[in-house]
């Protein structure tokens, strides 16, 4: 087992990953730009280092200050968390020259699987539904010709990266060259890589993912689905699992088709398979992502199982002693809100000083937050303050325990989305599970013309 980890990023997810280190007896090193000095994962850590200013692309995109500070703090290991450098096959392989452990798939698998062309190459060879799509996009007049071959609407997506950022949906061949460049242009800040590609688009669909874990001895494991339609602009709000829409018997089949692919391609840590459900329960995949996900703790919650911990283990080379995946079932249902710091009526960032903080608890409540009173939300990094998972025997339950939890949950001095969670969880499409994509948008809508 490691002895020193570096943790890669800031916020939630830095101390999430904190916690794990230390019921592993693991030792931890935090990096922070200077406007996150007094930030809780610095606090948290048994050591600190600045690694530059405010601007992530001076910081926390800095791999060499990354790299000098794991070999300042002489650690074994680096966690990438989620965002920053958490794909970046670069960063991997720059990793594991240096002698370091990156927490997380090989470099070349993070090129096979999280390079989105090549997973749908992969995916394709083990039997994963996939919707009609293109190669690489060379230009915008090229993007028209695949958008045309393929038939509109299509999404012009990035190929690196993910978060919704670096996505376009197009309906008419007039649509494309804007679409085209804006697209390119995100990607280009958000993920170093400018490339696309398109896939057809679907106009109202779930959003699926099927959550993967593998160690280094050929075992792996799929661990149920999350259903994560509650988007706005492609960034998602509310997750849980399991999803409402998808029945025993094709977990069963998309998990053991899932499981063949991880296993021959040689892919270990965790890894989410991401999938749209369509309005005949038919599953395609869209791509997958090689980190830990923020939805994560919906399926520790309801599977009982520590993902971050056991990612740790294998990265380490521990063999995995969880159970067949084939003899578990989810014990109850998990709802996840992601708290914003953003107006909820204006989804305008809501950065400053936090005068008052009382996050929610109670039976089956729990907080991943990165925040606390008197502390300064910067307006360098996403917007995320803290996650509230809810849980219960029931979806019902899970749900009535969830808008209890936000009643209770304050954050002073700035505004958050809190509201719109509320209103989202008393939609009549999620209360009956009927959600799709578009629910979010089309209660928005609705809101403006009332």
């Amino acid at each position: 087992m490691f002895k020193k980890v570096l943790i890669a990023n800031r916020g939630e997810i830095a101390i999430r990953i904190i916690r794990a280190c230390r019921e592993l007896g693991i030792k931890t090193v935090a990096v922070h730009s200077d406007v996150d000095a007094n930030a809780l994962h610095a606090r948290f850590a048994d050591e600190a280092i600045c690694i530059g200013p405010g601007p992530a692309v001076h910081s926390y995109l800095n791999i060499a200050a990354i790299i000098s500070a794991a070999e300042i703090a002489a650690a074994d290991a680096i966690h990438p968390g989620y965002g920053f450098l958490s794909e970046n096959a670069n960063f991997a392989q720059i990793v594991e020259k240096c002698g370091l452990t990156f927490i997380g798939p090989s470099s070349e698998s993070m090129k096979q699987w999280g390079d989105k062309l090549s997973a749908r190459e992969v995916a394709k060879t083990f039997g994963l539904p996939l919707l009609p799509g293109s190669v690489a996009l060379d230009n915008a007049v090229h993007a028209e010709a695949e958008a045309k071959r393929v038939g509109f609407p299509v999404m012009i997506k990035a190929r690196g990266g993910g978060g919704g950022r670096g996505m376009r949906v197009v309906r008419t061949a007039d649509e494309v060259a804007r679409a085209f460049e804006s697209a390119s242009a995100e990607a280009l800040s958000a993920f170093k890589n400018p490339e696309l590609y398109l896939e057809r688009f679907i106009e109202r669909p779930k959003h699926i993912e099927f959550q993967a874990l593998a160690d280094k001895h050929g075992q792996v494991w799929t661990l149920g689905e999350r259903e994560c339609s509650l988007q706005r602009r492609n960034q998602k709000l509310i997750e849980e699992a399991p999803s409402p829409s998808i029945d025993e018997a094709l977990r069963t089949s998309m998990g053991e088709r899932i499981r063949e692919a991880i296993r021959e391609t040689g892919y270990t840590s965790l890894g989410t398979l991401e999938f749209l459900l369509d309005e005949d329960k038919q599953l395609y995949f869209m791509e997958m992502n090689t980190r830990v996900q923020v939805e994560h703790p919906v399926t520790e919650v309801a599977t009982g199982v520590d993902l971050v911990v056991e990612q740790i283990r294998a990265a380490a080379g521990e063999k995995l002693t969880l159970p067949d995946t084939r003899s578990w079932k989810f014990r109850g249902h998990a709802i996840e809100c992601r708290i914003m710091a953003e107006d909820p009526e204006t989804f305008a960032p809501s950065p400053g000083k936090i005068t008052e903080y009382h996050p929610a608890g109670g039976n089956g409540t729990r907080v991943d937050s990165g925040i606390y009173g008197g502390f300064t939300v910067p307006p360098f990094y996403d917007s995320l303050l803290a996650k509230v998972i809810t849980s219960g025997p029931t979806r019902a339950v899970a749900i009535t325990r969830m808008l209890r939890a936000l009643d209770e949950f304050i954050v002073g001095g700035i505004k958050t989305n809190i509201p719109l969670h509320k209103r989202l969880l008393r939609e009549p499409d999620m209360v009956d599970g009927t959600m799709t994509t578009r629910t979010v948008e089309n209660m928005l809508a609705a809101g403006k013309k009332s």
